[in-house]
Formats: structure tokens, sequence, C-alpha cells
């Protein structure tokens, strides 16, 4: 099969997401590749359509158990033969996938880093006709990634052990000095890389002040009613007191942590992935692993650590592409605590240093006054184009003044330094201070030496960091934190490009940003959209328990959406709902399609919809099946005879079981296709010319059924 009927086949999708289709082209030519692709992005098809199309095994070396359990239940739910192996595995169970494996019965397997690497594993896996490798979350791999983990460093040797077996490494979150890291450490020094957009436009983005935090989580739940969200916290203390919190209030909420037993997490977790209950509270030791796409909502409760472990956090929510919230406390307590945290850790001092630098880039994007997305964008070395319009700052935007000649300034200065100085020496530059870092290095002579030295030191530090949020300006972790100069700073110094950056005031008199805007009234449309979607999530829940099955593998909250919008009463329509494959539609299309149908059934009144405008053709085929004939539909309906026909040509053209050849005695029919034959009349012609040619001896109706069953 070719990569396209596979994304059909399986996935139920007719297109590729922007960067997929060229990934899959070069695993297919047998070339190794990294992926940076935001959760949410579509990484997973990545690595399993090319495992599809290629003959033998893919192995998927997968970081947690949480993470293989979902992907392969949602590749068994699709029809594919897929399995793992982890510790949770019994002995029997274990030697079955491994025969499996090696009949070839299998097309993926999932396997953790140190089941590969324990004593003599790696020899079964030698025997197997392996013919891709996928390391997922491979930020894992480096010192320099924000969840890294000593096993992975050695899976270099599965390219010593597979040469000639492409390898795809995939991530959510990297910036450069870890994308390098990750090449080196896999033996891939020469793979091809992808970096997709990080812009993740259906994620509203704000920040509060850390008050009154459980009284605001619970306005903001509130209007979020039945949608799963997760709540972050820095402590496992936190999480159990604000769980708590959450239940008095009514709200079904449960906490997770490290600090549990295995078999209660595992309940929790289940809980949570089955819509068992509303909020997950928990620390960072949840999330990594869950690939549950109908998280509405993600909350941090406090600051987390670095940019890249917020941004993958964050992307938790609305991974189905659907609108999706994500809210962020912050407070300078939170900095003092993480600041603790880094300075008593075990880390090398130069990690140490790396760590706290990341910290004051996540203080930078709390406090920013610019676009909440162009921040982490930037982060990610991105350029935003525009203000994204659905972040806190947007919404109520703070006054800016044109700072091009200030930011020309900083510029200057970080070119003559030859960009090797970090911010609190460029300002010392700028400001003309006379201190021991700057004569050591003899910046004092610089012709950029004092000409900022109208600004306090707080106010250069402001604006710096908003040009680096903004992307005129770029960090180099790896060289001490230097500044450096990018295309678009060139543009700046050339005098091409403006520079709008918001005037300083210090944070302890800023005003806190104003809670999102009500949510405006629906159209009719939409609530009738809606309130499909609930019925159809109610189902989705009821065979996902009979199945034991999260929710969401049933079909994605996206796919319902597309399906309550589209509204398939046939196979043909049902196919061709996003994410409907042809093994679920062989398991649940029919179930769907009859609540579509009764929905449509107890909306409607003496004939006519009550709510569910747009189901003309569903209740026309309703009454049809129900043997009612064209009059009589007509006239239940207070339709024409000839507008009920239509609706049957329609319908049977769709697929549906409608036989027309009851509606048109042979006669009738013969008569006008003849008449057809006369005019060289095609499918899809106006019948008008036909209409006239019979004059007018049969009404439209009639032409549409027999033209409709004309085999051209």
């Amino acid at each position: 099969m070719t990569k396209e009927q596979v994304l059909k086949k399986y996935f139920g999708y007719d297109t590729f997401r922007p960067l997929q289709s060229e990934i899959i082209d070069t695993i297919l030519a047998k070339q190794d590749c990294l992926v940076l692709m935001p959760t949410g992005g579509g990484k997973s098809i990545c690595f399993q359509v090319p495992a599809l199309v290629f003959d033998g095994l893919t192995l998927v070396i997968s970081p947690l158990i949480a993470l293989m359990k979902d992907q392969v239940q949602a590749l068994q739910a699709n029809g594919v033969s897929a399995a793992y192996i982890n510790s949770t595995l019994s002995g029997a169970e274990q030697r079955d996938i491994e025969t499996r494996c090696r009949s070839g019965e299998l097309r993926l397997l999932y396997i953790s880093p140190e089941k590969l690497l324990s004593p003599n594993y790696l020899d079964f896996i030698k025997t197997l006709r392996v013919t891709l490798i996928a390391v997922d979350e491979s930020h894992c791999v480096s010192t320099w990634g924000h969840d890294f983990r000593p096993e992975y460093t050695q899976l270099h040797i599965l390219k010593k052990t597979f040469p000639e077996v492409p390898m795809v490494a995939l991530t959510a979150t990297a910036d450069r000095v870890t994308r390098k890291d990750i090449l080196k450490q896999l033996g891939i020094s020469e793979a091809k890389t992808f970096i997709a957009s990080f812009d993740r436009p259906n994620l509203g983005l704000s920040v509060l002040p850390g008050r009154n935090r459980l009284k605001v989580i619970q306005q903001f739940i509130a209007k979020r009613s039945n949608e799963s969200g997760i709540i972050y916290c820095l402590s496992r203390k936190n999480t159990e007191e604000v769980a708590e919190g959450l239940r008095k209030l009514g709200i079904r909420a449960m906490h997770y942590h490290a600090g549990i037993d295995a078999q209660t997490r595992s309940e929790v977790q289940d809980a949570f992935i089955k819509d068992e209950i509303q909020v997950m509270v928990a620390t960072i030791a949840f999330g990594m692993g869950i690939d549950k796409s109908n998280v509405r909502f993600v909350i941090h409760y406090s600051l987390p650590s670095n940019v890249e472990s917020f941004y993958q956090e964050i992307g938790r929510a609305g991974r189905d592409g659907l609108p999706s919230d994500t809210l962020l406390f912050y407070s300078f307590a939170d900095i003092i605590t993480r600041k603790e945290m880094i300075q008593n850790s075990e880390l090398p001092d130069n990690m140490k240093e790396v760590q706290l630098a990341k910290l004051d880039r996540m203080k930078q994007y709390a406090e920013s006054e610019i676009c909440r997305r162009r921040v982490l964008l930037s982060y990610f070395n991105e350029d935003a184009q525009k203000d994204c319009g659905n972040c806190d700052v947007c919404r109520n935007p703070p006054v800016k003044f044109d700072a091009t000649i200030l930011t020309q300034k900083a510029l200057s200065g970080i070119a003559r330094t030859n960009e090797k100085v970090a911010m609190g020496l460029l300002i010392d530059i700028l400001r003309g201070a006379q201190n021991r870092n700057v004569f050591e290095h003899n910046f004092q002579t610089l012709k950029t030496f004092g000409v900022g030295k109208e600004l306090k030191y707080e106010e250069w530090a402001d604006y710096i960091t908003q040009m680096l949020n903004s992307g005129i300006i770029d960090i180099a972790y790896d060289e001490r934190h230097s500044l450096k100069l990018n295309a678009v700073s060139w543009q700046v110094l050339k005098g091409e490009k403006k520079v709008p950056l918001v005037r300083f005031e210090p944070y302890e008199v800023k005003k806190a940003r104003q809670e999102e805007e009500m949510p405006r009234e629906k159209s009719k449309k939409e609530v009738i959209k809606d309130a499909l979607f609930d019925r159809l999530r109610v189902l989705r829940k009821k065979l996902a328990d009979e199945q034991n099955l999260p929710p969401f593998v049933i079909f994605s909250d996206a796919t319902l959406s597309d399906m309550a919008q589209k509204r398939p009463i046939n196979k043909i329509q049902m196919l061709a709902v996003s994410g409907v494959g042809e093994q679920k539609f062989r398991q649940f299309g029919e179930k769907f399609i009859n609540e579509i149908l009764d929905f449509v059934r107890e909306n409607s009144e003496g004939g006519k919809t009550r709510i569910a405008k747009g189901f003309t053709y569903t209740e026309t085929l309703d009454l049809y099946q129900k043997g009612l004939s064209v009059e009589d539909i007509a006239m239940r309906r207070n339709l024409s005879t000839v507008t009920v026909i239509s609706h049957l040509v329609k319908l049977h053209e769709e697929g549906n079981d409608i036989n027309l050849r009851d509606l048109i005695p042979s006669y009738e029919y013969n008569q006008i296709i003849a008449a057809a034959m006369r005019l060289n009349m095609q499918k899809g012609d106006a019948l008008k010319p036909l209409f006239e040619d019979l004059e007018g001896l049969y009404d439209y109706g009639k032409l549409r059924i027999a033209i409709a069953l004309w085999d051209v």
C-alpha cells in the first residue's frame, strides 16, 4: 500500500498534516531523520505509516509504560498488529509477543530502553527483521534535554547493530543545543532534521498572579463543565491539598504523584483516561506518557522550571486540535523555590548554571508584556509574523513605543563584542559601568560603551528580555549564555525593521491581566452541533466502558465534532469523517449512525425539525425506511414530491439502500433515457433540455430517478 492508502485505511485521514508526508518519504527512502513536532502535531503518524508500508518490524523505543499502552491500544483499535514489552507483562505474555515478532505477525513493537538494554535482550532483537527504528521522546537522550535519562545515552548501539535500518528520533521540544546533542548521542549526526511549527493556535495562553488560586480555578472550571483538565503542582503536598479543595467544591478531582503506590497511581490514571474523573492534580510525574486527546485545559499551579517543560505540559491540552485553554499562576515565591531546588540538586555546577538560565527564560515568559505565543515561538527559534490574538496580553494589550534606536544600541553592543557576552555584561557596557569585567576585556574602548547610560539596569534588562522574547536576538546556552545576532537583528541594524517595545514598569505595579472574556452566545447551528456532540460523547463512553478502553481510543473529540457537523447516515458519509478508518467503521460505524438517526427523530415534531436544522435528508431516509411512499413522505414533511425524490436520489448516490427502480415504471425510464441519448446527455448535465425535449411529459423528479439509474 502507498502511504496515502495506509493513512486512510488505518487512521481515517484523507491528507497528511504539514511535514508528515516529507518525513515519511525520507524514512521510506531509508534515511535517518530527527523530527521536532509539538505535542498534538502528529509525530506518531510519522513512523506508524512507514511501519505499515514496510514489510518487517518497526521497533519503537518509548520511555514510559503509559505511553506504550495508549499508543498500542489506539493502533489495535485501528486494526494494526502492535504490542509492547515492559515490566507489567508476565513471562508467558512476553514469550507470546516474542513468538509473534519472530513469525512476522507484529508490525510495531514498543519497548523501553531499560528492557532493550537488559542482559542478552538485544541479542533477541538482532534475530528479528527490523526495518525501522523510532526513538520517541528523544530529548531524553541529551544531557541538555529537560527529561534527561541516562539509559537513553546507550541507544547509539542500535545504529551500530542495524547500520542499514533507518532511524527516526522524535521529540516535542528541543532547542538548538539539544537537537545537536540528540543526533550525536544516537550516532546519526548526518540525519536530516525536520522542524514543524511550534505554533499551537488552538491553545489559549493566560498568566495570572498567584493569589486566590483555588477560587480562580473553581471559576475557570465552572466555565468548562464536563471537560477534562490537568493541574500541575510543584510538590506532592500541593497536589493533595488542591485535589481535596476541588472535591469539596463538587469537582471530580484526584491527585497523582510519585509517592503514591503503583496500583493506586494506575487506577487514578485509568480513571482520568476513561473520563471518570474530570481533573487530575499532579506533579510532573504525570503526563509525559498520556496520549489522552481530549484534555481541554492545563493549569500550572506553580511556575515550571523551564520553557521546554512548560510547552510540553501545556501541549497535553487540545491534542485533537480543538480549542483548549492554559493558565499559569506566577509569583516570586515560585522563583525562589525553583532556584533552591536547582542549587540543592546533585547536578554538576555547569548544569546548574544552564538550569538557572532556563528558569530565567520561564520567568521572562510569565512577566512578558508582548504576545505570549511570540515568546514561546522565539524560544524555539521560530519567527511569529503577527500577534496571536489568543493570549491574555493580546486580549488586553499594553501600550508600546518605538524602541528601534534603543534596540540598535543593544544589537551594536552584541556585534562589537563579537557575540560573546551575556546579558549582564552587555548591560554594563551600554550603561558605561566601570567594573572589573568591563576593563578585563577592554570593553570601555567600544563605541557602544555608555550609549545607554540614561536607562537603569532593570530597564535595560526588561527591554533586552523583550528583544529576546520577540526573536530579535538569540541566546546560546552552551556558550555561557552569549547573546547572538540573527537575520532579524541585521534587519533592525540596517534600519529595515522597526521595533515596538512595551514601556518599562516595575512588576509590582503591573496590573493583573483580566480574566478571559465570557464565552460568546452560540449560534443555532453551534447549539445543534453541541447537542449532538454531547449525545455522541455519551455513546462513546458507553462503548468504551464495554470494551474497557479509553473513550478517545474509540473516537477523538475532533472526530466526534466532525461527525456532529457532517451528520453521516451511511458508510460512505461516515468514512468521510476525519479519523474514521475502515476498522473503526466496522466496529462502531453503525452504532453512531443509529445514534444520529435517533437524535433526528427525537428532535422532530409533526414533520418539522425542532433544533436539528439541516437533517432534512436524514428525516426523509428515516421515513422511507419505515415503508412510507413518496407521497406519504411529502405529506408528512410538508414537501413536494419532487423534493422528496431529489432527497432519495441523493441518498441512493451516497450508498444508502434506496430502490429507485420501484419509483419509476420501465416504459417511463426507457422513454426518458432514449431522449437523453438523443440529446447526447451525460450524467451531471442540466435537466432542463431533457424536460423540454419531452414537452414536460415527466416532472423533474422522474427525470432525476431515470438519470440516476442510467448506466451511461
